[in-house]
């Protein structure tokens, strides 16, 4: 090195500068040297500075270095004056010299530059500019702003339709059923207390639907005193409220209560049972966005303040009520553990590297990675749910796990001495290509979940995987140049960081050298008894259990159901044929008859469907004798019937053409499989007793959510094999050898195995969260896998024994593994802390199977190597794996 460390700046700046001290040389970079024609510096140390320039010119530089004493480097503009130089071969060269007065090793001497004509040419001034710093500063600035704004918009919207596509059958059914009636996600609001019955209970709860039914998001709201009672007159039948607000002088309390009790249509629905609780049903217009459910809730409950029923409300329960509460833990979760990835894998780069420089860049490259990734949900108009709130923590980790590679890759150049632009550029050799491997290995990984037929895993895959693409870019693009602006001190070595995870390293893979085939053997027969267990698998998605029981939304629910009936919901819609069709009425004793079956199912706790209004019209209409509660056998007379009925309840059940109506089920199981066995019962039993002119199809949230376990279980199997089959064909594209992809499979197919006895052992079911796991792990572990072979075989190939190349990967490469993995775990192990479960089941098994992967890496690996290349040292020349080589004059196994 030229001169002191702290000129070495000058030793990678383009201009060409130089230093003199009493008219002799005691600096010269690369630059200056070049420019004028030497190869070093000792050429040019024993010229006097005035011999550099022509005759006439040499009192015109000895005024410009006098007067350029004069002035300090600080100073706005330095002494400028036109020489003509003198360059090592004889040849003229005219330029611009710049000088001030600096200090060199104590001493006052004169720097001085050079612009020549060349210099200033615009395509010179162009590329001698330092555009790929100020390009790489510009590029994070701008998406560190730009994304944010994008962000504002973002729609975040978790309801049951967005987890299935537009075409599902159960999509079409409920779209068209939605037409005629509203909707079945709703929100059940429980009140108990003294006084249900009173006239000012009453009035106050009456003020309070009229006050909810203003909101232009509610469609309807259903109570005791909004419901249609039908009872018998001396003139036929009357509807009128079940509790009529106008007529409370002319009740008693007690005559309300029994009057409830008495309704087939309030009776555990809006009454309780036993009388000490009523509950309230809002029912809301189509909403597209959670966070619209949200305000929902919000102004549900602040009108329920403002009407001074805070204190009756219990409980509240429905779809609505489940999508806002899992909203409002994906947004509690994404406001705490964005921020603590990010500091934590903040904290580690520092505690690895104890680099201000390394930890700053990294919170810069996570915002910029994660705001963006996020941002293309806006840009594709696509909706932010449940499983897109993985993204940022999962992109957090895996930037910080690049960027460590990188980190590391320049701490070993700074302990060889390197500096600046040269430390990076030996860094970048290192790192670059088995960092763009790992970048395509964890795309494809992520890529595969694309294959999902379930929207919101697909666009996840899709979207992390360009996210991964863009942590590449930045990574291996964009830092370095700021790496080498900056990058000039020495990286300090610290037993407290990267040193002290030599020696675990060193143990681990010493084991698998050392005993191969005991650490295969074990490996072997450790997953050979644990794999019956993921036959215990269970395929299961169940939206209560989401969340655990200690939550307010569960104990609401279980309080709810206790008190009236169950809060999921199972439309069986009825299409007649012909208008009229549902006056018949074999058709209307074929519901009843159907209803009757379904309430004796046991996830079945009560039905309601047209076929009950006229019932109840029959038994008014006849004085409310208990023989007619029936349907009658006349056509003409239920058209009557129809005719007079003057509330409106009915046409929530029925269209006005009386040709599509449904049978509203109210069901107490909330998982899909006994959604699915209960669906599957309804099909057996319409197909063994079918109605002429009549179709049945099930409908509603039930059958939604029931039919996304199917689809569930075909994208797993989809996107497991095409992350699989992608990452191998990446490895034979990078190795060029099936054997060298095959071996790298093997440590990162146990992790996944591991994945899935973990899950079968601990009863963990197969759910929209842990569906993902496997792809998103076996993109991930493979990483450091393509890290360490990538080091090994390259060594191997410049003729490095195979058991050096192993010590000199693992010294280097095995650190860096543990390194990220570390990082990635405990970044992903911080996610058990939330409150929402398949988020903390997320982290948990995607922490094991990061360590599993770790321990594979450092044990099995190195144990496959061995008994592969030890018998064979030299086998690689050509094709690293399971190829003889051939040398000239023969052939064989050296």
């Amino acid at each position: 090195m030229q001169a002191d460390t702290r000129y070495a700046r000058l030793d990678h700046d383009r201009k060409p500068i130089a230093i003199q001290h009493d008219g002799m040389f005691v600096y010269a970079n690369p630059a200056f040297l070049a420019l004028l024609g030497y190869q070093s510096f000792s050429e040019l140390e024993a010229i006097p500075v005035l011999d550099l320039v022509v005759d006439r010119h040499k009192d015109r530089l000895r005024e410009h270095f006098s007067a350029a004493g004069q002035v300090s480097r600080s100073a706005r503009e330095y002494p400028r004056a036109k020489v003509t130089l003198l360059k090592a071969d004889g040849s003229h060269l005219v330029a611009i010299i710049n000088s001030c007065s600096t200090l060199f090793d104590g001493e006052e001497t004169i720097e001085f530059s050079l612009i020549t004509e060349a210099d200033v040419r615009l395509k010179n001034v162009f590329l001698n500019l330092p555009w790929k710093f100020y390009f790489s500063v510009l590029f994070l600035f701008l998406f560190t702003i730009l994304p944010n704004g994008l962000l504002l918009n973002l729609n975040i919207n978790n309801a049951p339709k967005v987890y299935l596509p537009s075409d599902a059958p159960s999509v079409i059914i409920d779209d068209e059923l939605r037409r005629y009636f509203p909707s079945d996600q709703a929100v059940l609001l429980l009140f108990e207390g003294v006084a249900l019955y009173s006239d000012g209970f009453a009035k106050a709860f009456n003020g309070l639907a009229k006050a909810l039914a203003a909101n232009p998001l509610i469609d309807e709201v259903v109570n005791m005193t909004t419901q249609d009672h039908i009872h018998g007159t001396e003139e036929g039948f009357l509807v009128e409220p079940l509790v009529n607000i106008e007529d409370l002088d002319k009740t008693r309390p007690n005559e309300r209560l029994a009057r409830a009790l008495s309704d087939r249509f309030a009776k555990n629905t809006l009454v309780a049972a036993d009388g000490t609780a009523v509950s309230m049903l809002v029912i809301p217009v189509a909403i597209d966005s959670s966070l619209e459910r949200l305000a929902l809730e919000d102004a549900i409950l602040e009108q329920v303040d403002e009407a001074r029923l805070a204190g009756y409300l219990t409980g509240m329960a429905g779809q609505i009520t489940t999508d806002v509460a899992q909203m409002r833990s994906m947004l509690r979760d994404n406001m705490i553990f964005i921020p603590a990835t990010t500091v934590i894998g903040l904290f580690l780069i520092w505690w690895l590297f104890h680099r201000w420089l390394a930890v700053i860049v990294a919170g810069v490259v996570i915002g910029v990675v994660v705001s963006s990734t996020v941002a293309f949900y806006v840009v594709f108009n696509q909706p932010f749910n449940l499983i897109s709130s993985i993204i940022p923590p999962l992109l957090s980790a895996l930037t910080v796990a690049a960027l460590v590679h990188l980190f590391n890759a320049l701490h070993y150049a700074s302990k060889r001495g390197l500096i600046g632009p040269d430390r990076v550029s030996s860094a970048l050799s290192e790192v670059r290509r088995p960092a763009f491997y790992t970048a395509l290995t964890t795309v494809a990984g992520l890529s595969s979940l694309g294959l999902s037929p379930i929207p919101p895993i697909k666009v996840f895959g899709l979207i992390s995987a360009a996210g991964v693409a863009l942590i590449y870019f930045v990574v291996i693009h964009l830092v370095p140049n700021i790496f080498s602006r900056f990058d000039y001190a020495a990286w300090p070595s610290r037993r407290a960081g990267l040193a002290g995870l030599d020696g675990v390293v060193t143990r681990l893979f010493h084991i698998g050298v050392r005993y191969p085939l005991y650490v295969v053997g074990s490996v072997v027969v450790v997953l050979g008894l644990l794999l019956p267990q993921i036959g215990n698998i269970v395929v299961e998605t169940n939206l209560q259990e989401f969340f655990y029981p200690s939550h307010p939304l569960r104990k609401a629910t279980r309080h709810i159901e206790d008190k009236l009936v169950g809060t999921a919901s199972l439309d069986i819609v009825v299409t007649a044929n012909q208008r009229g069709g549902l006056k018949q009425p074999r058709v209307l004793n074929d519901m009843r008859a159907f209803q009757r079956w379904a309430e004796a199912q046991p996830e079945v706790d009560k039905s309601i469907s047209m076929a009950d209004f006229v019932e109840e019209m029959h038994w008014g209409f006849n004085a409310e004798n208990p023989e007619y509660r029936r349907i009658p056998d006349d056509m003409e007379l239920i058209s009557q019937y129809l005719l007079v009925y003057d509330g409106e309840d009915l046409f929530d059940f029925v269209d006005e053409e009386y040709r599509v109506a449904h049978i509203s089920l109210n069901v107490n199981v909330h998982g899909a499989n006994a959604l699915s066995e209960l669906m599957e019962r309804i099909r057996d039993y319409h197909g063994k007793y079918p109605t002429s002119g009549i179709e049945w199809e099930i409908a509603g949230f039930g059958r939604l959510f029931a039919d996304q376990e199917d689809l569930l279980i075909e994208g797993q199997v989809k996107s497991l094999f095409g992350a699989l089959g992608l990452i191998f064909l990446l490895m034979l594209i990078q190795w060029r050898s099936i054997g060298s992809a095959v071996l790298c499979m093997i440590p990162n197919l146990s992790p996944i195995l591991l994945i899935f006895i973990v899950m079968g052992l601990f009863g963990l079911w197969l759910d929209m969260a842990t569906a993902m796991i496997a792809s998103v792990a076996v993109g991930i572990a493979v990483d450091d896998t393509i890290h360490v072979y990538h080091g090994f075989i390259s060594r191997v190939r410049r003729g490095i024994s195979p058991i050096v190349a192993l010590v000199k990967t693992y010294k280097q490469a095995g650190r860096a593994v543990m390194t990220t993995t570390i990082i990635l775990s405990a970044q992903f192990i911080v996610l058990t802390l939330s409150e929402f479960v398949p988020t903390t089941h997320f982290g948990l098994l995607t922490s094991i199977g990061l360590i599993a992967a770790l321990l594979f890496d450092l044990l099995l690996l190195p144990a496959l190597l061995i008994l592969i290349y030890a018998r064979h040292p030299a086998v690689i020349k050509q094709e690293p794996l399971f190829m003889k080589r051939r040398d000239e004059g023969g052939s064989g196994l050296n």
